[in-house]
């Protein structure tokens, strides 16, 4: 295909994307579609093993925070395309030639980045078709949900290379239980889809055919709840995961009484009990007293 055909075929994608009420950015590295509140975010460099260069980073994060409080955006997927989900940071930029600012730009950008992940407002889920090893599995490790095809598989191989990596096990860590996290650091030994369920890696494994249709019924039924609802759920959850157990029943039920005076809070309760649908504002609204 020409480059002049391909550039022809991209803006005639835009347009029906727009026609239809979608969105559709595309970048370098990634690209960026929204419609019915799924935003789509693909990480578009196989041929760099969708490396997450400083420049991939940035470009990842702009796409997580870009209308991140539009009230259409309800879930986010992450996913790649060729047979590497990420190999995590491009050793290039990690030389001595670059020093030791640069360095620092490249972990605090990603650091960032998976900030915004669990810092969003609607639940992010990792769609995995491949390997994803070192920053990769970071990131799937601090998405939401993840759902992988049986033939990916997982690791955090830098020690190999005289790179221990500190920074994805701070995501790893918190996904999966201790002893199987610091295994995986010490050896650099990838685990199969099966494995990573297992130890909670990763929500669900599927055939590589049903891998789409997975993720998005996942996705289509969050988008079937309140948003403030949600929003405020997995703000919660994040916060009372790091707190002592009685500090988080005192932090969760405050919440939950605050839930209770959304207005959506109280149109779900009412939409039970009338044994009908649900009618969200999708907004903040307090309810009425």
């Amino acid at each position: 295909m020409s480059r002049l055909v391909a550039s022809g075929l991209v803006r005639f994608c835009v347009r029906r994307l727009l026609s239809s009420g979608s969105t559709r950015a595309v970048s370098s590295l990634t690209i960026r579609e929204q419609e019915d509140g799924i935003r789509r975010i693909i990480l578009n460099n196989p041929k760099k093993r969708n490396a997450l260069s400083l420049a991939m980073l940035n470009s990842l994060r702009e796409d997580i925070l870009t209308d991140l409080d539009n009230n259409n955006l309800r879930v986010i997927i992450i996913s790649a395309q060729g047979p590497v989900f990420s190999s995590g940071h491009d050793l290039k930029e990690l030389t001595s030639a670059q020093g030791r600012e640069y360095h620092t730009s490249v972990f605090q950008a990603c650091s960032e980045v998976m900030a915004a992940i669990q810092d969003a407002p609607v639940p992010v889920i990792a769609m995995v078709n491949g390997i994803a090893t070192a920053a990769g599995c970071q990131l799937v490790a601090s998405c939401d949900i993840a759902v992988a095809t049986d033939k990916s598989t997982f690791a955090t191989p830098g020690v190999n290379v005289g790179l221990f990596c500190s920074t994805p096990g701070v995501a790893l860590g918190r996904a999966v239980p201790r002893k199987v996290a610091m295994e995986m650091l010490f050896t650099g030994r990838p685990i199969t889809a099966h494995e990573a369920l297992l130890h909670g890696l990763v929500s669900k494994v599927v055939s590589e055919a049903h891998l789409e249709e997975e993720t998005l019924g996942i996705a289509r039924r969050v988008c079937e709840s309140s948003r403030p609802v949600v929003a405020m759920g997995k703000a919660t959850f994040q916060r009372q995961m790091a707190q002592p157990r009685d500090v988080a029943y005192a932090t969760a039920t405050a919440v939950m009484v605050d839930n209770l005076s959304l207005r959506d809070g109280q149109e779900g309760i009412r939409a039970f009990i009338e044994k009908r649908r649900p009618v969200w504002t999708n907004s903040d609204e307090k309810a009425h007293d």
